[in-house]
């Protein structure tokens, strides 16, 4: 009898270890992609947005691909300070929604594409990075269609 009960004990404390280790102890609402709270400094000392004849070629098939590129070259400093929901911080190292076009995960990403032109409209509308954030945080970017783009 003292042998089970060792048994359960043990095999009770493996399994709260394990859930333990498991748990969430962030708040999912509350962790937002990397993004810059101001403009950058020196613009220049960035990584220039693909622009020209890089927007061409098998990572350019669809129109909306050279589209957001060229938007997002227009608005780089509002780009530099929004997040990017598809969390490629954390996976690509990007800083802002800057990042995916100075590479071409903007290309790929139907997130950051969406994002993009949805801060370039807002960018046009008056709309601030503040607001614009705010707008990304709701997921307001989602009801761009890419192929209308």
């Amino acid at each position: 009898m003292i042998f089970v009960n060792r048994r359960f004990i043990l095999g009770f404390a493996v399994f709260a270890i394990t859930a333990v280790s498991y748990a969430q102890w962030s708040d999912p609402a509350a962790d937002v992609p990397t993004y810059h709270s101001s403009a950058p400094l020196k613009i220049a000392a960035l990584p220039p947005i693909l622009t020209g004849a890089k927007l061409s070629g098998e990572n350019f098939r669809y129109p909306w691909q050279t589209h957001v590129y060229q938007q997002a070259a227009k608005i780089g400093n509002v780009l530099y300070q929004l997040p990017c929901n598809c969390r490629c911080d954390r996976a690509l190292g990007h800083t802002s929604l800057r990042s995916c076009y100075e590479g071409y995960h903007g290309t790929e990403c139907s997130t950051c594409a969406q994002e993009a032109f949805y801060a370039y409209a807002m960018t046009k509308a008056g709309k601030t990075p503040i607001q614009i954030r705010a707008g990304i945080a709701q997921r307001a970017y989602e009801q761009i269609n890419l192929e209308k783009q």
